[in-house]
């Protein structure tokens, strides 16, 4: 968890803390622990949809105007920009969604469309986001598929043993985590993908929580599917993207119908258009998803390696405070961790912690987590959760203890 030696020569996270208006405005009682809900935004950000909706608001792709054309190059501009964040090898293999939850619904849709029949298997692990346990359930329900789950251990972890015996000649389908939203385990996603293709599955990587930290190279995991929410990575709400094959996403059928993803439509038959534009019906979020490209080059700016560095030093500082406050149990010690700190307190409920927190300036999250089978896992309802992000500093972790300090005094 180490950071490297020379991470505060090179990462001024002061000077990036003032890109942030709200962290400007909120000042030094505040601090923000909340980055694995949502992140906030930098001025780059705010200037980019603020931009478009004052010099460049028009509908893309069918305008012979000049406003129409460059909103239209702004769109594929930060199409092109999301292609290099993920190192994807197309720009065709890059799908507009509203989010990682919606990239998952498309595909699951997708595969009961075209790819699941009763008794073929889907696979999931024990860490899993709501966002992927739910869809795949409706997927299964709608083909009379499986659901299968690979375990985690006491750690938190995914076993690679345990996720390759949970695959099967009827897997169609494998999709899990980069990243755990509620206990920070890094899964080692390489290797699973490489056990699924093994097994003559297909792979989608959840990476709405390893977007906003690590470097992602699509084409080097050799991940089928890969999503990403805009919201967690110093973007809009409502914007995000769909990674897919280009083979894979030739195959699947459309999930959703209307303008934009036609090629001619009469009464009696419609052929669809080229990729990317299949899987994207009607007028698009073109505002969010060209500030989106302006996040994504704000994070690659300042360099993901250099982030990450940052992140698993405050990590590491975090971690060891939060283990001196006494009966404070940490859930998710994974040897692979992220900026994720999930714990409980002794007869304390997590939203009490939570309130008390509020109180003294720092915002964490409490409850599931959108994770109720990992809160079951551990045979806990909720948990507090701090989240890092790439503004944090070891001041927003001594607010923390200091506050947890305060829930002690308070509950006894």
């Amino acid at each position: 968890m180490a950071a490297s030696p020379d991470v505060t020569a090179v990462y001024d996270v002061e000077r990036i803390r003032a890109d942030f208006p709200l962290l400007r405005h909120a000042g030094r009682g505040f601090a923000y622990l909340d980055n694995a809900a949502t992140t906030q935004k930098p001025q780059a950000v705010l200037d980019a949809l603020t931009g478009f909706y004052t010099r460049d608001c028009a509908n893309i792709h069918r305008s012979v105007h000049k406003l129409g054309q460059r909103a239209t190059d702004a769109y594929e501009a930060a199409r092109e920009t999301v292609r290099r964040f993920l190192n994807a090898e197309s720009e065709r293999e890059i799908v507009f969604v509203r989010g990682a939850t919606e990239g998952i619904n498309l595909v699951a849709q997708c595969f009961s469309r075209s790819q699941l029949r009763a008794g073929d298997e889907v696979l999931v692990t024990g860490l899993e986001h709501h966002s992927n346990i739910v869809p795949w359930q409706l997927a299964c329900e709608a083909t009379g598929a499986r659901l299968r789950v690979a375990p985690i251990n006491d750690r938190g972890e995914v076993d690679p043993e345990a996720f390759a015996q949970a695959l099967g000649p009827r897997t169609r389908i494998a999709a899990f985590a980069h990243i755990s939203n509620a206990l920070g385990t890094v899964n080692p996603v390489a290797e699973m993908t490489a056990l699924a293709h093994a097994a003559g599955a297909a792979v989608l990587i959840d990476g709405a929580q390893s977007a906003p930290h690590t470097p992602v190279d699509v084409r080097a995991l050799d991940c089928d599917f890969y999503v990403f929410s805009g919201h967690k990575v110093y973007g809009p709400t409502g914007i995000g993207a769909l990674y897919g094959k280009a083979a894979w996403l030739e195959k699947l059928p459309p999930w959703q119908g209307g303008g934009d993803m036609i090629s001619s439509v009469t009464f009696e038959k419609t052929t669809y258009n080229q990729l990317p534009y299949k899987f994207e019906a009607g007028t698009p979020n073109i505002a969010d998803a060209i500030a989106l490209g302006a996040a994504l080059d704000y994070v690659e700016g300042l360099g993901r390696d250099r982030i990450a560095a940052h992140e698993q030093d405050l990590l590491a500082y975090a971690t060891g405070q939060l283990q001196a406050i006494d009966g404070l149990r940490l859930i998710g010690t994974a040897r692979a961790k992220a900026g994720v700190l999930s714990f409980v307190m002794p007869g304390v409920h997590p939203h009490d912690v939570g309130t008390v927190l509020d109180e003294a300036g720092v915002a964490v999250r409490a409850g599931h987590h959108c994770a109720q089978p990992v809160m079951d896992r551990f045979g806990i309802p909720a948990t507090t959760r701090a989240s890092l992000g790439l503004y944090n500093t070891r001041a927003d972790i001594d607010l923390l203890i200091k506050g947890l300090r305060q829930v002690k005094e308070i509950f006894g």
